[in-house]
């Protein structure tokens, strides 16, 4: 079973940085993972779960949504079967449960996700 752990949410002031972190395991075929989309989503109280940006773990391009172009970078470890969400400029909009999520296919359509990790930015 795939599991994905998140961690890195905390609480900062505007225009401060977070780094999130989510760790991939339980991967039974170790090609598995090479061939994986991950993505970062969140959710604020209240309001549809969002897209933040995707990356394909075998390489390709990394994309995401316009409200934090410029501002968040995904980047991997694969050897440890990690990514990250650097988030830098942070606006008090920004405050979420951010999910780390995992898809074979398509980016847009996780097929695990993790258990989530709060950000909270203040203003």
């Amino acid at each position: 079973q795939v599991r994905l752990v998140e961690s890195g949410g905390g609480s900062v002031q505007a225009g401060g940085s977070l780094r999130l972190s989510c760790a991939a395991s339980g991967y039974t075929d170790s090609t598995l993972y090479s061939r994986m989309c991950m993505s970062w989503f969140r959710q604020a109280p209240g309001k549809e779960r969002e897209w933040v940006g995707s990356t394909r773990v075998g390489g390709g391009t990394t994309d995401y949504a316009d409200s934090v172009e410029g501002r968040f970078t995904i980047s991997q470890d694969n050897a440890k079967n990690t990514v990250y969400l650097q988030m830098n400029s942070l606006k008090p909009e920004d405050t979420a449960m951010y999910y780390c999520a995992a898809a074979v296919g398509s980016c847009r359509q996780p097929n695990y996700w993790g258990q989530g990790t709060q950000v909270t930015v203040s203003s």
